[in-house]
């Protein structure tokens, strides 16, 4: 657990077999929507997973999207700036799936749902969490997610980032 001045914060590490789950979770419920002829991984965190549902799912036009929300006075209400997007004739027209790991206050997803409706295509989003109670977007979530949880969930693909960043790892130490 992390000791937060409001309480602790339940954590959950998963291993690449609980990864596996969700996404076997994840493929029934996409393909009963239909095909998808383009995916959208947002950066960091959709990208494995978006290639795990990419090949499950046999997409094969695969974009990234880096979504940018800077710290300012505003606080949660600030603009996102995209410091990567597919040009809008990757996406007008197509059936697209906007992947990534979790779905906490909601807005990355939805900054790269509304702009890909503004090019023109169909998004659609995926992740493998959605934290319902951290959400911005109480009437919003996601249109495919494994699982609901309300802990800091740290992926395989992270595990020394993560708990690095939670003060439960020392740094690594230097190379002379």
């Amino acid at each position: 657990m992390i000791e937060r001045p409001e309480g602790p914060l339940r954590t959950e590490v998963l291993t690449w077999t609980d990864v596996d789950r969700l996404v076997d979770i994840l493929t029934p419920q996409i393909q009963a929507a239909g095909s998808f002829t383009a995916m959208i991984m947002i950066t960091r965190g959709g990208v494995i997973p978006g290639g795990m549902l990419a090949e499950s799912l046999q997409i094969e036009h695969l974009l990234t999207a880096a979504v940018d929300f800077p710290s300012t006075a505003a606080g949660l209400m600030v603009w996102p700036s995209f410091l990567q997007f597919p040009d809008n004739s990757l996406i007008g027209g197509r059936r697209t799936l906007i992947v990534d790991d979790v779905w906490g206050s909601g807005r990355t997803s939805i900054s790269v749902r509304e702009r890909v409706e503004t090019a023109g295509g169909i998004p659609f989003t995926c992740v493998l969490h959605f934290n319902p109670y951290r959400s911005l977007f109480k009437k919003e979530k996601p249109d495919f997610y494994a699982a609901t949880t309300d802990a800091f969930v740290i992926y395989p693909w992270e595990i020394d980032r993560g708990l690095r960043r939670m003060g439960m790892m020392s740094p690594e130490p230097e190379a002379n």
